[in-house]
């Protein structure tokens, strides 16, 4: 069932970035969506709370912390960088450059962690650098630089994610991370997310789903509605899900599929395609992300599992 939570997660994320896109070309800025996001999130993971495990809500001082850390970083941060990157950024290109964060994850666990990691990572290494190059062809300068530093600032947050959110879910459960998590992000947006200067008729404006879709025109509560409810509750608690019975090693190689769903969603969608070379770097990238991933130690999946006996069954 991990496996499966991940890919989920996976299909709603890759879909989230087009509606993203949507809603901040159309006014909304990238920290006032986040808001949206993560206060809504927090609300209905909490209601959920009250309801099925109360004793979610205490949570300790160490955890209070830890929580606090991965909410703001992980969470508020991630999505934000993410969110800017896509307004100077294709969705496809933006996401394969966030995804490096499982390259940053392997580097961690071996620089700072002291996991041992097999050689493969260096050829890793090597074909991210090289699939990266190509895809932004760097010889002709054609993506937006600030977007591309914004969309590696995402990658540095998602790897605090799964490094972070691998060991909270390994103790507590899912529903009460994602509440709390989501819970600290909203109060940091409240206070610089700029929200006051968003005028409540912007919400209920007609806005064209561009692209393909520039035919249907909706309100901008929809597509907003649309982001908080299946762009960030359900598939952060899905992924949360995921890592409560696979190590970030396993969610995080199913996690890639995302790239793929993101770049076949914005082609059809908003008609954003690569070129042959580009499509090819893209692959490279990919192959060097699921490399990183599985160049972490079999010691540290039994340790994981040491750690979490109810995975055992489920690997």
């Amino acid at each position: 069932m991990g496996y499966v939570y991940a890919l989920l997660a996976s299909v709603l994320f890759g879909l989230n970035g087009s509606v993203t896109k949507v809603i901040v070309d159309a006014g909304v800025t990238p920290t006032q969506l986040t808001l949206f996001r993560v206060l809504g999130t927090a609300v209905v993971a909490g209601s959920l709370l009250l309801f099925t495990n109360r004793s979610g809500f205490r949570v300790t001082r160490r955890q209070f912390g830890t929580l606090a850390f991965l909410g703001v970083v992980g969470v508020a941060l991630l999505q934000a960088s993410y969110a800017s990157a896509l307004q100077l950024l294709p969705v496809g290109i933006a996401l394969l450059i966030e995804y490096t964060a499982v390259l940053m994850v392997a580097l961690v666990a071996f620089l700072f962690l002291g996991e041992k990691v097999r050689a493969r990572l260096w050829v890793a290494i090597g074909c991210v650098l090289l699939g990266l190059a190509i895809v932004a062809q760097i010889w002709s300068g054609s993506l937006n630089p600030v977007g591309v530093v914004l969309a590696f600032v995402a990658a540095v947050t998602l790897t605090v994610y799964f490094v972070v959110g691998e060991r909270q879910t390994a103790s507590t459960p899912p529903l009460v991370v994602s509440f709390w998590t989501m819970a600290f992000a909203a109060v940091f947006w409240a206070i610089f997310s700029g929200w006051w200067t968003l005028h409540p008729q912007t919400l209920v404006a007609s806005v064209s789903l561009g692209g393909n879709l520039a035919g249907v025109v909706l309100p901008l509560w929809v597509p907003i509605a649309w982001n908080v409810l299946l762009g960030t509750f359900a598939p952060f608690l899905l992924s949360f899900r995921a890592l409560s019975r696979l190590s970030a090693t396993a969610a995080g190689v199913v996690a890639t599929s995302e790239v793929i769903f993101a770049f076949v969603i914005a082609w059809l969608w908003l008609g954003e395609g690569l070129d042959a070379i580009q499509i090819g770097g893209a692959a490279v990238v990919l192959v060097g992300i699921v490399l990183a991933q599985t160049a972490r130690s079999n010691a540290v999946v039994d340790a994981d599992l040491a750690i979490r006996p109810d995975v055992g069954g489920r690997l």
